[in-house]
């Protein structure tokens, strides 16, 4: 039976890990080397503020021989509607109180429209069934209700050109899609760049980045590929993904052309459906 993921469940998880590794001897820098992963990151689970991903709790059961415990005793989102290495992205960007994204290809998925989302899920490979499809959405779309909170989290986003011109499900759908974007940057809900292609290569161009700062927490970076995804926590990696950002942020349009930009190419989108 699946252990619900509450706070109290956290707390009792955290605790045991705690008992193991003081068990075992390990001090939590010690138990961090060699389970690959943050002491920050191990504190946070003793403390009950964070849960392991699936692939941090075998390491952590392998490391202090807990027979499986830490993996079978791991409490369980019951979302299952999100791939496993974004749910722990999924559980920070809700608490985030800054957000800034690089996207190089795709909308991100906090500001995309039904249709466009709809149509970024039927294109996925391996194929899913109409109901895998629609509870995706349904999680797509509740997480874009943190903009309905014109406060927090202060959200900025620097798009790659490609992702304007992409024709992801056809004129309308595009012509929508980058409409919402403007209207959420010209309401001052969220903050917008685009990287243009006449700027060239530039400092993000190998992939996807998102940028999170907490009241509780230290900031972190989240990094995307090919159907992977890591929430990087080393202070010295993030604060490199932070440059790395405002260097491309430094070649991208002003937040004011930029509006203008995808409020032309939405227009070309128009005419193209027009016609």
């Amino acid at each position: 039976m699946a252990i619900e993921d509450n706070p109290e469940s956290r707390l009792r998880y955290g605790e045991e890990l705690r008992s193991r590794r003081e068990a075992a001897g390990f001090t939590q820098e010690e138990l961090s080397a060699r389970a690959i992963m943050s002491r920050t990151h191990i504190a946070h689970i003793e403390a009950g503020r964070r849960r392991p991903n699936l692939e941090d709790a075998r390491r952590l059961d392998d490391v202090l021989q807990a027979g499986g415990v830490l993996v079978r005793f791991l409490p369980s989102r019951g979302e299952g509607r999100v791939a496993e290495h974004f749910a722990e992205a999924l559980e920070l960007e809700r608490r985030a109180t800054l957000i800034r994204t690089y996207a190089p290809k795709l909308v991100p998925g906090l500001l995309q429209t039904k249709a466009y989302a709809h149509e970024v899920f039927r294109l996925g490979f391996p194929p899913r069934t109409e109901e895998e499809r629609d509870a995706l959405l349904v999680t797509r779309l509740a997480r874009a209700k943190v903009f309905d909170d014109f406060k927090s989290p202060v959200a900025w986003y620097l798009l790659d050109e490609a992702v304007l011109r992409r024709p992801v499900g056809g004129p309308a759908v595009m012509c929508a899609q980058l409409r919402h974007i403007a209207d959420l940057g010209e309401r001052g809900r969220i903050r917008v760049h685009v990287l243009p292609f006449a700027v060239g290569p530039h400092a993000l161009v190998e992939g996807f980045v998102s940028l999170m700062w907490f009241n509780d927490l230290p900031p972190v970076a989240y990094v995307e590929g090919l159907n992977t995804g890591r929430v990087l926590e080393d202070p010295a990696v993030v604060r490199d993904c932070q440059a790395i950002y405002e260097h491309a942020l430094g070649d991208a349009l002003s937040h004011h052309e930029s509006l203008a930009l995808i409020k032309s190419v939405a227009d070309d989108y128009e005419h193209a459906e027009q016609s």
